[in-house]
Parts: C-alpha cells; structure tokens; sequence
C-alpha cells in the first residue's frame, strides 16, 4: 500500500526531531566534556599551589626565595580562590587569601566574612577543598570554585538550544505560513485551470445549440453539429480522466507524437472562430516521430500551451506554430505564438503554481505541463524564446528512448 503525502510528512519531521536531538545530546556531551578538562586544569594548580605551600612548611632552609615559583602558579589562577586555616576561618578582607572574589570594600567586616562563608560552603559544594599538610596535620585548606570561563561553558549549550529551538520554531511557522499559502494558490489555481480546461468544451456545446436552432430543418448540418457536440461530451469526459491521473503514475506506451499534435490542432481550428478571433494554425514536419509517452496527458500538454498561446494574443488575429523535429536522442516539439511575449524575468515563475499576469490562465495549466513532461515523461519544459511584443516559444523535449 502507498504511504500518503501526510505519512511521509510526519515522518520527515520525527527523523528532522530525531537529528535535533542527537545533535543537542552531541553539543551537551561534548560541552561537557571540556569543562571536565577545564575542571582538571584548575584541580592541578590548586594541588600545585597546595604542594608549594606544603614544601615551603615543610621546608627547614628559612632563607630560600619562593617568590619566583609561587608568582608563576598564582598568575594562573583566573577562577575564585580562598585560603582557610585548618577550621575554615579567614580574613575576609584579606587580598592575598581570597582571590578573583569581589569583596566591597564598604562592607563591615561581618557582612564581608558572612559573604566570604557562603562562597567557601558554594565552592566545597563544586569542588572539595585541598588540604595542605603540615608535619601530617592539616595546615590550611584550599577552596575554589569553577572560573568565569567553565560557568560560561556550562550556560553555552543550553543558550545554544534555546536559540536553536526558537530559530526552528520561526522557520516552522514561516515554512506553515509558506505552505499554507502555496496551498492556497494551488487550490485557486486547479479552479482556474479546471474553469479554463472546461471552458472551451462547454462554450463549443452552447455554440453548437445554436447553430442547431438555425439549422434544425437541415438534416447534414445537425448531423455535423451533433458530431461536434459528441466530440466536446468525449472531451469533457477526457478531462476529468486528466484530473484524476495527476498525482498516479501514468501507463506509458509507444504513440505517434504527429497525431497527437494534429487533434490538438483539429480541435481548436473548429472552435476558436467562435471566440470571434482568426488564428492561423501551422505544423511543420519532416516525418512522423514515436515515443513512449501517456497520450492523454501528452496533449493535455499541448493543448495547455495552445490555450496560452491564444491568452497570449491580443489582437483579433494571429498565428500558433508547431514545429516537430528531432536530434540523436531527443524529440523537440516548439510551439510557436504572435502573443505579447514574456518578460525575460518571469520566464521561471510561469511554471510556479498559482503564477499569473491575467485573469485567467497560467494559474496552474503551465505548473501541471511542468510535472506531466519532466515527473511523468522524464522529458523538459521551458520557454526557449520570447520578446515582448513579439511572441513567445515554448519547447518540449522528449527522450527518443525513455523507458
């Protein structure tokens, strides 16, 4: 059974949330990570700084200068630091005990050593004191906290997914909005095409009533006009058959392109002199070309492009030209027309769906021509030339061999 469209939809988007959330776990690991190596770095030069302070203790050569070793270690200490006694108890304005800690200098000292006592309690929280030994008592004690750097390396990944998770949330709304809008034009627009492909027919069978009116005591004219009419009541059937092929896959087989051309041109050389304009139809040919293609979808396409053709002549008069040729590989069929042309930079957006610059037409016709030549046939579509003013060409590519 088929997946619907909605099933693949969903799917995407599990597998797009299923990424999200390996890569917010990546950035979460790998974040985590680093403030582990971080953490180490300052563990080693907290131990180091201890151990010095040990040795000097320790030490029985009283005239030694340590000054040099402990400005190296103490220059590397860029996260919070305070030096305690062996019960926790320090100066809390103290400038050489407490480091990278802001104390205010108007505080009483109160305030100051009931400030400095949370900080101590907050770092053995994070991080357990180091002990510095002193003939194997415990001298003092080493509590630090996490640098600037670390507490900013543990925010990162989580501002990185909030501003993730809104960005995605923009473009999900924007890409609803976008969707929503595109559907909209579509649904104007198989309105249009289906107003604009039922037209012709329904307009020829209002014509032919009439001429029957006229003709009625005429037996060879009403047989005429009733085999006209029939052909616009097959038409209308062949119609609905198109709509309901979209979105399946069609049955391709060998057809003569020539005769597909000329019905399409058969049809309109009977029907157009009643929307009161005199087109001239022309086919040039060398011989007759086959592919392997869906007839009914096929000059779905060339009468999408006929119907363009006559929009796109303004004048009561004009020409429509089908020109059938080949190269090694390829079939080309150009249909030619004396219409106002397009503007060179539009020449993309008339295959967009719900595209148009009138009133009718190119709402959705050119769009379906776009998908039956290149999705169906696996052929090409595109305007091959057009000047304002001038007339345009379209021209349709077919594989000689497209199995």
């Amino acid at each position: 059974m088929k997946r619907s469209f909605r099933s693949i939809s969903v799917n995407i988007k599990l597998t797009l949330l299923v990424i999200a959330f390996l890569i917010a776990v990546a950035t979460l690991w790998y974040t985590h990570t680093i403030v582990k190596q971080l953490q180490e770095r300052e563990k080693q030069i907290v131990t180091l700084y201890a151990k010095g302070l040990e040795y000097i203790s320790n030490s029985e050569d009283i005239g030694t200068d340590y000054t040099f070793i402990f400005e190296n270690i103490i220059q590397q200490i860029d996260f919070p630091l305070v030096l305690t006694d062996a019960k926790n108890n320090v100066d809390p304005l103290s400038r050489t005990e407490i480091r990278n800690i802001k104390v205010d200098s108007g505080w009483t000292f109160e305030r100051a050593k009931k400030f400095i006592d949370n900080k101590i309690i907050q770092m053995d929280e994070a991080n357990p004191p180091i002990n510095v030994i002193y003939q194997d008592s415990i001298f003092s004690r080493i509590h630090y906290g996490d640098s600037e750097l670390v507490e900013q390396l543990r925010l990162y990944p989580y501002i990185q997914l909030i501003i993730a998770t809104l960005f995605v949330l923009m473009a999900y709304f924007g890409f609803s909005y976008v969707k929503k809008s595109e559907h909209g034009k579509i649904w104007v627009g198989m309105s249009k095409e289906t107003a604009h492909q039922l037209g012709t027919p329904l307009s020829s069978l209002l014509g032919w009533l009439e001429i029957l009116k006229m003709n009625y005591q005429d037996s060879n004219k009403v047989i005429d006009t009733l085999n006209e009419m029939e052909n616009d009541l097959d038409r209308l059937k062949k119609i609905a058959d198109r709509f309901s092929k979209i979105g399946s896959v069609p049955e391709l087989k060998k057809e003569n392109v020539n005769s597909i051309v000329d019905k399409v041109i058969s049809y309109f050389e009977r029907r157009v002199p009643q929307s009161g304009k005199q087109i001239e139809f022309a086919f040039e040919t060398t011989k007759n070309f086959s592919a392997k293609l869906n007839s009914d979808l096929f000059e779905w396409v060339v009468e999408n492009l006929t119907k363009n053709a006559l929009d796109a002549i303004e004048a009561n008069s004009g020409k429509i030209n089908y020109v059938l040729n080949e190269t090694k590989k390829e079939i080309i069929l150009d249909v030619w027309d004396t219409g106002r042309g397009i503007d060179m930079k539009l020449r993309q957006e008339v295959f967009r769906p719900g595209f148009s610059t009138k009133k009718r037409g190119w709402g959705l016709g050119l769009s379906l021509s776009k998908r039956i030549i290149e999705e169906y046939h696996k052929g090409k579509i595109f305007v091959k030339s057009s000047a304002i003013g001038e007339g345009t060409c379209f021209r349709i590519v077919l594989k000689k061999n497209n199995d």
